[in-house]
C-alpha cells in the first residue's frame, strides 16, 4: 500500500522521533545542493554541461543511500518519509525549470514538462492534505519507477552534447516522453488510493 495512517492521538509521554539522523541529514543535503542547478545558464560548454548532468545524477543517488541507511538502522521517520520525496520534487523541478530556461527542451516536449511540474505540485499538496489527517503518503513501487525515468531523463538533457558516441540529448528527450506517461499515471494512483480511502493503519 502507498499510504499509512495514524489518527490515534500520541499519549503523553511518548517517544519522539529523533530528527537528526544520517538519513535525514542526507535529504537535506540534497535540498541544500538543489540551487546549484541555478548556475546552468552560465555554464553551457560541453564539459561543464557533462559535469552539471553528472553531478546532477550523483545528487540524485543520495535518494537510495538515505533510504537504505533508514532501513538498515531502523531510523526510519514520518518526517524523512516526508522530506525525501519533497527533496526529489524540489531537485527534479528545478532541473526542469531551468533546462526550459536555457532552451534544451524543444517547444513540443513543453507540455510534457507542464504536466510533469502540474503532478508534483498536485502530489505534494495532497501530502500535505494527508499528513494534516495524520496520513503519511509513502512513494509507490511506480512512483519510484517514474522518479528513475525522470532522473535519467534530465541527466542526458543536462549533458546535452554527445557523450561517448551517444547523442543525450536525443536520448533525454526520449526519456522524457516515457518519464512523463509514468509521472501521470502514478499521479493519478495516488489521488485514487487517497480519495477512496484505502488506507492501512
Amino acid at each position: 500500500m502507498l499510504i499509512s495512517a495514524d489518527r490515534t492521538p500520541s499519549p503523553v509521554g511518548a517517544v519522539i522521533e529523533n530528527f537528526w539522523n544520517l538519513p535525514n541529514a542526507i535529504t537535506l543535503l540534497r535540498i541544500g545542493l538543489t540551487p546549484f542547478l541555478l548556475m546552468l545558464p552560465w555554464f553551457e560548454g560541453a564539459a561543464w554541461s557533462a559535469l552539471m548532468g553528472f553531478g546532477f545524477l550523483a545528487i540524485s543517488l543520495t535518494d537510495l543511500l538515505d533510504g537504505y541507511l533508514a532501513r538498515r538502522h531502523g531510523t526510519e521517520s514520518r518526517i524523512g518519509k516526508l522530506l525525501d520525496p519533497l527533496a526529489d520534487k524540489l531537485l527534479v523541478m528545478t532541473a526542469f525549470v531551468m533546462l526550459v530556461a536555457v532552451d534544451r527542451i524543444p517547444s513540443w516536449a513543453l507540455p510534457l514538462v507542464i504536466a510533469i511540474l502540474g503532478r508534483e505540485i498536485a502530489v505534494t499538496a495532497l501530502r500535505a492534505m494527508a499528513s494534516a489527517e495524520g496520513i503519511v503518503v509513502e512513494a509507490s513501487s511506480l512512483g519510484k519507477w517514474k522518479t528513475g525515468f525522470q532522473i535519467a531523463a534530465l541527466t542526458a538533457l543536462l549533458v546535452h552534447f554527445p557523450f561517448l558516441g551517444l547523442p543525450a540529448q536525443e536520448l533525454g528527450l526520449a526519456l522524457l516522453v516515457v518519464a512523463t506517461a509514468l509521472t501521470v499515471w502514478s499521479g493519478y494512483e495516488y489521488f485514487a488510493l487517497y480519495l477512496t480511502g484505502r488506507v492501512r493503519p
